[in-house]
């Protein structure tokens, strides 16, 4: 099973950026995807973002739409989140998760739904000062 591991949260002020990082160990099939979520107290997990090497495609929740991007590297190893214009409301911990295997999974798979995916890595914590 791939051991993921997010990083790069931190303190920043409101209308500031941030980078986080989701290392993967290793994908053992060609096919999976990559889904950064993120939770804050007494609320449920938000799915924010995915990439799905499938097809290379890339889904955004509305709420981060415009301001963060996801992308990976040549080797596929880490995805990045990309946040720009941080708002006090992106305050939460942020987690990465996975899933891969077979591609209808992935293609049909709910991109934003935390049960759609089955690896999960420790959360990094992002505030956002306003």
């Amino acid at each position: 099973e791939v051991q993921l591991q997010a990083s790069g949260g931190g303190l920043v002020q409101a209308g500031g950026s941030l980078r986080l990082s989701c290392t993967a160990s290793a994908f053992t099939f060609d096919d999976y995807a990559i889904g950064w979520f993120r939770q804050s107290p007494g609320k449920e997990p938000e799915g924010i973002a995915r990439f799905a090497s499938t097809d290379s495609s890339i889904v955004y929740a509305d709420s981060v739409k415009g301001r963060f991007t996801i992308s990976t590297d040549n080797f596929k190893t880490t995805v990045y989140l990309q946040m720009n214009s941080l708002k006090p409301e992106d305050t939460a911990v942020y987690f990465c998760a996975s899933v891969e295997g077979d591609p209808e999974y992935i293609r049909t798979m709910n991109p934003l739904r935390s049960h759609d995916y089955n690896s999960w890595g420790p959360g990094t914590q992002v505030t956002v000062s306003s």
